[in-house]
């Protein structure tokens, strides 16, 4: 039998302030915690390595276990969002995560810090797959790009701040306290989201088991192909896992089409402007990936600055981009997404491409211009991009547009860094400016399919009825 469908008691344009104020509160302390733990954990490495008596490269793990949680549960975790509602969802993430924050602070080896971090990224799963979904329904609908762009911000802020709090933690407190400084704030965020979040539509439907199965299947294995090929695994291994990856996907997306509400929104792919969004937001996280784990090899390696120095260089990318962010989303409310993604979009390729020509003895100051080149134009796209994704999307489908949209990112950003990894095995010495150099064409690709966003498809003609003829044909 399907769920009950439960309508919304809540006003159907956003929730009366100031409950509005502290579901916000909620939304940003969820997206904070769930990206800031996304990289936190990368600057104790080390530390946890020889605590844990474990080798480097099995430490990865802590990284990995994460990243493969999240991934393969955004999609299933959004379609939860539309049957049980939004809130049910954002809720049971924010649990799952605190607890899983306190596992992880708890745990005595590798193989339990690891089982700990895939459940912490199942609970992070359950935060940002709803997340923009919520702020469909918590802002004003003339707000709503508003809100989406300071969604942006706050990744942004929580995304560039990572090594920098972890290094703080570190300094006063061993590693363990990375994940315990969760607990209160997750308990916190909670209680917060229970009391202020919207309640949403049911869609009534029956969750899909085996597509879920099916999607975490084809994801993961994707993940594990595009990491395999960045870091030379072996080629038997590869061809493997992508032909399963391949087949399984195929069955999922002949079995999707069938769905009136399916779990991987092939549904949400048929309209021209969901699929634009979704096709630039994955090539513009490729170009940002390349860039950011390329960049730090040319500053320290080849340009023999220290890692504060290169912590320095790197900043003016993230703060233009968190002050870009809220204006972009202003300028969605007023403005198409293709003019302003392809703006954004040129300006980000522009500024790729005049890193990729830095001189051999760059000043400071020379390359903190290009920098913040790089984050002006990404920050003016993201907002407005997002919007898009959410806004085309009907609203009792905005879970799937909303896990669309982390995939998107994710994905992004796996291949970003695999390419890296690949071009670098190929050519260590010019690794970053070919790195750089592709980035900023993937960059400009966006920028155009961005701009064929502003192309309006031509109606269908209406189909005459037998006997008649239309006035033109008269």
């Amino acid at each position: 039998m399907p769920a009950e469908v439960v309508l919304p008691s809540e006003p159907t344009d956003g929730v009366p302030t100031p409950r509005r104020y502290w579901a916000v509160l909620t939304i940003w302390l969820g997206l904070t915690l769930a990206v800031l733990d996304g990289a936190i954990a990368n600057v104790a490495l080390p530390t946890i390595a020889t605590d844990l008596h474990t080798s480097p490269s099995n430490s990865i793990w802590v990284i990995n276990a994460y990243q493969l949680a999240v991934t393969i549960s955004l999609l299933p975790l959004s379609s939860l969002g539309d049957i049980f509602g939004y809130r049910r969802v954002y809720q049971a993430g924010f649990i799952v995560f605190t607890i899983a924050s306190l596992a992880c602070a708890m745990s005595w080896s590798l193989p339990s810090l690891a089982i700990a971090r895939v459940f912490q990224g199942f609970g992070a799963a359950g935060i940002m797959s709803v997340n923009s979904a919520l702020v469909r329904f918590i802002y004003p609908r003339r707000w709503i790009g508003r809100g989406i762009g300071i969604n942006s911000t706050i990744s942004s802020i929580a995304s560039a701040a990572g090594p920098s709090v972890a290094a703080a933690i570190l300094a006063v407190a061993p590693w363990p306290w990375l994940f315990a400084v969760n607990v209160p704030l997750g308990i916190a965020g909670a209680i917060i989201a229970w009391r202020a979040l919207p309640a949403t539509p049911s869609s009534g439907v029956k969750f899909d088991t085996a597509s879920a199965l099916m999607s975490a299947i084809s994801l993961g294995l994707l993940i594990t192909v595009i990491d395999g090929v960045g870091h030379g695994e072996h080629i038997e291994l590869i061809i493997v896992q992508g032909m399963v990856a391949f087949v399984v996907g195929l069955i999922l997306v002949a079995r999707e089409l069938s769905q009136s509400a399916p779990l991987l929104p092939v549904d949400l792919m048929r309209i021209p402007l969901f699929a634009l969004s979704a096709t630039t937001s994955v090539c513009a996280f490729v170009a940002q990936a390349m860039a950011l784990v390329s960049l730090p090899f040319l500053f320290e390696s080849a340009l023999g600055f220290n890692q504060v120095h290169t912590g320095l260089l790197m900043t003016p990318w993230p703060l233009m981009t968190t002050m870009m962010a809220p204006i972009a989303g202003r300028l969605a409310d007023r403005y198409p997404a293709g003019i302003l993604g392809g703006i954004g979009l040129a300006v980000f390729s522009t500024g790729l491409a005049s890193l990729a020509l830095l001189p051999s003895h760059p000043s400071s100051i020379n390359i903190a211009w290009r920098m913040a080149v790089c984050g002006m134009g990404f920050g003016l796209f993201q907002s407005p991009n997002n919007r898009a994704i959410i806004n085309a999307a009907p609203r009792e489908r905005s879970g799937g547009a909303s896990g669309m949209l982390g995939t998107a990112r994710l994905l992004g950003q796996t291949v970003g860094a695999a390419l890296v990894a690949l071009i670098f095995g190929l050519t260590e010495e010019a690794g970053t400016g070919i790195a750089l150099a592709i980035a900023a064409g993937l960059a400009f690709v966006a920028a155009l399919v961005s701009c064929t966003r502003l192309i309006k498809p031509r109606p269908r003609p209406v189909p005459q009825p037998a006997g008649k003829t239309s006035a033109a044909d008269n």
